[in-house]
């Protein structure tokens, strides 16, 4: 088999990204030159690959700073709408060839490190990946700002700088172990500290009644570090700002108290200010009450509020007078949109500036206030709704408790007039939770203090209607959205699977990289065979260059012939790595019993981090190295199957594995999983699902047919009827003699030998407290998979259907996304503007 070609010999070839001139080439290399002589390498001779990759960082970064400053102007001048996502979690994965693409310079780049004697994927490979989010929530926020820069938006992601983001994961005897991770070891070429709007934020203290009104007195002051971020958009010379927060110590943190002397113990003390934004809560879909996590959350929020109103009030036009003093316009001018519950207190912390200290009343301060916010729900599993301790926020925060408690009475008032007598009612919906502690309901202070509130799939936003925000929703229908998830195009396709991206432009043109829906022309060629040729040897090219990557990484040899079949998300019981685990061991079993029959190769590859304090998540983890260790090691079996943990999933990871898959695992009980963004990256690179009717699965099967999915298991209404007759695992144990003998193969030690009761804790849950009904999906499950085999022996009717799945992936773009939040939720029409490059005047 020939050699895949390397993505820079491919680029030689053709290419999306345009031709690159050749003066614009000398101007790089000489760029790379001076930033590298005079910026980096100073005092040695011999510059090293690291030194490479930063002297080709800051000369595209030099490109972004024009535009970003006149992005910036450009705002200032013609004071639009601003948007801002506040989000504790932005996983923006690397920036260089991100950067290189939105702003078309992709080829220059490539052509000039070439002539240099140097190569772009070694450079690219060298940037650590900015981590700071732990999967779904924080990587849409990430494809949001993308979206959000492409279509022209006024638009600003505000977050947390976490020193340390989600962990490095290892993997030692089978067994997952967490490493920090020191992304800014080396420094952050893309980010730019701005001290001069360093803010302060207030912690603990108490309230004290003035004439004046409530005062927060005797706080603990830290103070907040600006670190802004270019963001992009595709070639139309917006670059809009992230801006992540560091905590900082004032320098007379602790000195006033330790006038008797300890000076020393005093300075050292700074550290406890400075945890704040030390490291990133490695939580996925889980709620963990610590006061810290708390400090984090009103800590971005309060800094956050301040920067907004410091740039309402100087904006330039809307107001005579030279700063704006009347908060009326400020929901036209401004939109808050929540990720989550966790920028929740941006709620009573607007209240708190509106009310405190710029005086306004109180009934005008909530019209504002509900105007401004929008809240996005991501999840409906009750462990991971935010509900804090009322004496932890009452120490932390005394007065904004005040507040909450103030918006709760108001808001029981207003349900009580409505449902005179209904004393359940409002026990379900007040925003405090009576029980021992007291404590706060979060999503319900997000659902009351916001004028829209989305779910992110159709599917989804129809559960938190009927279900978890039924009460609310019974009051202000209106107030209940859909936004289903989208991811950008130009991270998804264009950087990660460039020979897919040349074979679509060659035959439907360039336009679908900023309106994904053209895709649907494809369907004009579904039967064209240079087509199906085409797709079905990038397809092939992308698998051995995996392949490869794997062997090279991992020592492990795989069969680039064989079925990819990737899982690849968080480990969580919801998402049912377990099913897929019993799949491979059945199909174990299968070929050990039959092993002259034909069967079709498969590498089964499962990633994804647990998150550390999570035990069923970690020894699912261990169950699946440990199959992986007696398939792969068995020589009956040869490499008709595979097993392989891909250790330290993350996005650069992503990259590299999901457009070398053919089938997409996407398998979580039908009502559990909100959206998923995965689904759409796998669909939009060519593999095929096999999944449940869940999250936007849903969605996926109705632009594409759902016979061109492999759709399985049970729906929601047939999960909600056996909630209500019980659901019994035993009964399919005892029915299905290849789930009997599965289990029984876990549970007496068959792959842990030396530790026969290891996995005794999965057993137990899986036949007795299975909240996920995995049995109850696993008959079903295993006829998909036989499906799945048939269509790969017929590899023209496989490609055929990969095509169509391409073609119908128009709907998942965030482009898309963000273009229904902005009209439907922020009030902003997207702009097709494109700002002057800065080496044209301005008009």
């Amino acid at each position: 088999m020939s050699k895949p070609l390397t993505d820079q010999e491919k680029r030689k070839q053709i290419s999306v990204r345009g031709i690159a001139g050749l003066g614009d080439v000398a101007e790089i290399k000489k760029s790379f030159n001076r930033h590298l002589h005079f910026t980096l390498v100073k005092d040695r001779n011999v510059a090293t690959p690291r030194d490479y990759y930063f002297a080709l960082a800051h000369t595209v970064r030099d490109h972004l700073v024009g535009r970003w400053i006149r992005t910036q102007q450009y705002y200032y001048e013609k004071d639009p709408k601003r948007i801002h996502y506040l989000s504790l979690e932005f996983y923006m994965g690397r920036t260089l060839q991100n950067t290189m693409i939105n702003l078309g310079l992709q080829n220059t780049c490539d052509e000039a490190i070439y002539q240099l004697g140097l190569d772009l994927e070694e450079l690219e490979e060298i940037e650590e990946d900015a981590g700071l989010g732990n999967g779904g929530l924080g990587r849409l926020a990430a494809c949001f700002l993308d979206s959000m820069a492409s279509l022209g938006l006024a638009a600003y992601g505000y977050g947390i700088r976490y020193e340390f983001g989600i962990f490095n994961q290892k993997i030692a005897s089978g067994w997952q172990v967490e490493e920090a991770d020191d992304w800014l070891r080396y420094g952050n070429p893309w980010e730019k500290a701005r001290p001069e709007y360093m803010l302060p934020v207030h912690f603990y203290g108490r309230v004290e009644q003035t004439h004046e009104g409530p005062k927060w007195v005797d706080t603990q002051v830290v103070l907040a570090m600006p670190y802004d971020t270019p963001v992009p958009g595709y070639k139309n010379n917006t670059v809009n700002t992230m801006r992540l927060w560091s905590a900082k110590a004032p320098n007379d943190f602790n000195l006033q108290e330790f006038n008797v002397g300890d000076y020393i113990q005093a300075v050292l003390d700074r550290n406890l200010a400075e945890n704040i934004s030390r490291v990133l809560y490695p939580n996925d879909n889980f709620f963990e009450g610590k006061e810290l996590r708390l400090k984090q959350e009103y800590f971005v929020v309060a800094a956050t509020l301040q920067d907004i109103i410091r740039r309402f009030k100087s904006s330039k036009f809307g107001c005579r007078d030279p700063v704006r003093t009347s908060f009326e316009a400020f929901p036209e001018k401004v939109a808050i949109q929540l990720n989550d519950t966790h920028p929740a207190l941006a709620i009573p912390e607007l209240m708190r500036i509106l009310v405190d200290i710029e005086q306004l009343d109180w009934e005008k301060a909530w019209e504002v206030t509900t105007k401004t916010c929008a809240y996005t729900n991501h999840t409906v599993l009750p462990e991971a709704l935010e509900r804090w301790p009322v004496y932890m926020f009452e120490n932390l925060l005394p007065r904004h408790l005040q507040i909450v408690y103030e918006i709760n009475r108001r808001h029981l008032d207003r349900i009580a007039a409505l449902y005179p007598g209904d004393h359940d009612r409002l026990r379900r919906m007040s925003l405090i939770e009576e029980g021992d502690p007291k404590r706060i309901n979060m999503a319900h202070l997000c659902v009351v203090g916001s004028h829209a509130v989305n779910g992110v799939a159709r599917i989804h936003s129809d559960i938190v209607k009927t279900t978890v925000f039924k009460d609310f929703c019974d009051v202000e229908p209106e107030k209940f959205q859909n936004k289903t998830n989208g991811i950008t195009p130009r991270r998804w396709l264009l950087l990660c699977n460039p020979g897919l991206a040349d074979i679509i432009a060659e035959k439907i043109g360039e336009d679908f990289l900023t309106d994904l829906f053209q895709l649907r022309k494809l369907l004009d060629f579904i039967n064209d065979e240079t087509l199906i040729r085409d797709v079905a040897k990038v397809k092939q090219e992308n698998k051995q260059k995996f392949a490869a990557y794997l062997e090279n990484e991992y020592k492990v040899k795989i069969n680039p012939e064989s079925i990819f079949d990737i899982h690849v998300k968080r480990i969580h019981e919801y998402k049912r790595q377990l099913l897929n685990c019993l799949h491979v061991i059945t199909l174990y079993n299968r070929i050990k019993k039959e092993p002259n029959k034909k069967f079709v190769p498969r590498t089964v590859m499962i990633g994804g981090k647990a998150a550390p304090g999570y035990h069923m998540a970690k020894i699912i983890i261990k169950l699946i190295t440990s199959v992986g260790e007696v398939v792969n090691h068995d020589p009956v079996v040869g490499d008709r199957l595979k097993v392989i943990f891909l250790e330290n999933y993350r996005v650069s990871l992503a990259e590299k594995v999901i457009p070398a898959a053919d089938l997409s695992e996407q398998i979580s009980t039908a009502g559990t999983e909100a959206s998923g963004t995965g689904n759409m990256k796998f669909m939009l690179n060519g593999a095929l699902t096999i999944g449940t009717m869940d999250g936007a699965n849903v969605e996926m099967a109705e632009e594409a047919g759902e016979e061109n999915l492999f759709i399985f298991g049970m729906r929601v209404e047939d999960v909600e009827a056996m909630d209500k007759k019980g659901y019994n695992a035993r009964e399919y144990y005892e029915r299905l003699p290849e789930l009997k003998q599965v289990m029984d193969q876990i549970s007496t030690g068959f792959f842990s030998p030396k530790e026969p009761e290891l996995f005794k804790d999965i057993v137990n849950m899986l036949m007795n407290h299975d909240r996920f009904k995995v049995f109850a999906d696993y008959e079903s499950y295993i006829s998909s998979q036989e499906k799945v085999n048939e269509l790969y022996r017929n590899p023209k009717e496989w490609t055929k259907t990969v095509i169509r799945n391409i073609a119908a992936s128009g709907k998942f773009s965030s482009d898309r996304t963000i273009t229904e939040y902005a009209r439907e939720i922020w009030g902003v029409e997207p702009s097709d503007v494109k700002i002057p490059p800065p080496n044209e005047p301005r008009e």
